[in-house]
This record gives structure tokens, C-alpha cells and sequence, in this order.
């Protein structure tokens, strides 16, 4: 069973790997802003957390059903998005060194949640059919020891400043974080447990998705 990735993030995809998958990657073509804004305005409200990552994981992966590839898609086909939660505050990728050394300085020593959705899209001779979504959460509490010389050299690599948090649990920003409730896979950005219920809602078993060597 082949598995599509809607997704550019190197992290889903070294998770993937570690995890004895393969996927096909795909770009997905959405204006996340946009689609949030529109939604907001139908609806009438801000979105929660919860709803939001499943909404934009949703938008990714129907969008990337209509990719141009050498052959049409056939297999299961994954969208995904994260944002961390603090104090009730939404907070995406911070995109500038500014940004993430001022949410640094809000978390430290504190705890927030991290929200993973997930969309999988089950897809026949480039042709969508069952799909199905689901959310998980993480809790995640930063050291409260870490100095501003250690946070300057953490934001000068430009690591944080393109991930959800501002921080990572599988690489530079490891050992600034204490401890993890939850599913530690979520917090990198695909509850692997998640896709897994998901996989299995879809009529497939998990070790059908394994190509990689060592996997099988």
C-alpha cells in the first residue's frame, strides 16, 4: 500500500522513514491563511485548536489529490498540520528570529499543548474516496533553566523559526524540553499511533505500508 504525503515538513517525513515507510511526497498548494479566514467568516468565530490543524490537514490533502504525477494516485494519502497552544493562545510557525525568541521567552519553564490533525484520504486510479480525520494532543513542558546565550544560539541556527512552537523534540530544541505527555510522535507533527486507528478505519493494516529496507 503506497502512502502520500501532503506535506513538505522534513520531520513527517524522517518520522515516516524511522517508521519503515516510504512515502511519495507532495507539495500541497493551499493558502492556509485564506482558508482559515474563510472559515472563520462562515462560521462567526475564531476556530479552536482542535478543529483548526484537522481543517488545514483536511485542505492539504484534498488539494494534493489532484496532483500532477507521472502516474495517478493510488494508495492513501496524508495531510497534515500542528500549532502549539499557550495560555489559549494560538501559535503557528514564528517565521522570524524576533518572533521566536518572544515566544521562547513565554514558555520557558512552562507548559503548553501541542495539536497534530491528521486527513487521510483513501485514493484510486487518481480518484478520492473514503476519507477519515482525527486530532491528537501532546503536552509538552520546556526546561526552566534555559539562558538567553543558550536561546540565542538555539535561534541563530534557524531551526525554530520554521516549525510550530518555535521548538523541536527530534532535533536542536531536544534538550530544552523536560518532558512530554503524551504520544511523543504528535509533538514532532503525525501521532503515529493516530495514522495507524486511521489506516486500520480505512479496511488496512499497518504493516502493508512498510517498503522501506529492514522494514519487512
Amino acid at each position: 500500500m503506497r502512502l502520500y504525503l501532503a506535506s513538505t515538513s522534513p520531520a513527517r517525513l524522517a518520522l515516516l522513514r524511522a517508521a519503515g515507510i516510504e512515502p511519495v511526497l507532495i507539495n500541497p498548494d493551499v493558502d492556509e491563511a485564506r482558508v482559515v479566514a474563510e472559515t472563520e467568516a462562515a462560521v462567526g468565530s475564531a476556530l479552536e485548536p482542535r478543529v483548526l490543524v484537522e481543517l488545514l490537514a483536511r485542505a492539504k490533502a484534498e488539494t494534493a489529490v489532484s496532483a500532477s504525477l507521472k502516474e495517478p494516485l493510488t494508495g492513501l494519502l496524508l495531510g497534515g498540520d500542528s500549532v502549539f497552544v499557550l495560555d489559549g493562545v494560538i501559535y503557528g510557525k514564528p517565521h522570524t528570529a524576533q518572533a521566536a525568541r518572544e515566544r521562547w521567552e513565554r514558555q520557558r519553564g512552562r507548559t503548553g499543548t501541542l495539536y497534530s490533525g491528521h486527513w487521510l484520504i483513501e485514493v484510486a486510479d487518481g480518484v478520492p474516496g473514503r476519507a477519515i480525520g482525527a486530532v491528537a494532543e501532546a503536552e509538552v513542558t520546556f526546561a526552566d533553566d534555559l539562558d538567553d546565550a543558550e536561546l540565542a544560539a538555539y535561534i541563530a541556527t534557524g531551526e525554530p523559526l520554521f516549525v510550530a512552537g518555535a521548538f523541536t523534540i527530534d532535533s536542536l530544541g531536544a534538550p530544552f524540553i523536560t518532558s512530554i505527555v503524551g504520544d511523543p510522535s504528535t509533538v514532532v507533527g503525525l501521532s503515529l499511533p493516530t495514522l495507524r486507528r486511521l489506516v486500520r478505519a480505512l479496511g488496512h493494516e499497518w504493516p502493508t505500508l512498510w517498503n522501506r529496507p529492514g522494514a519487512l
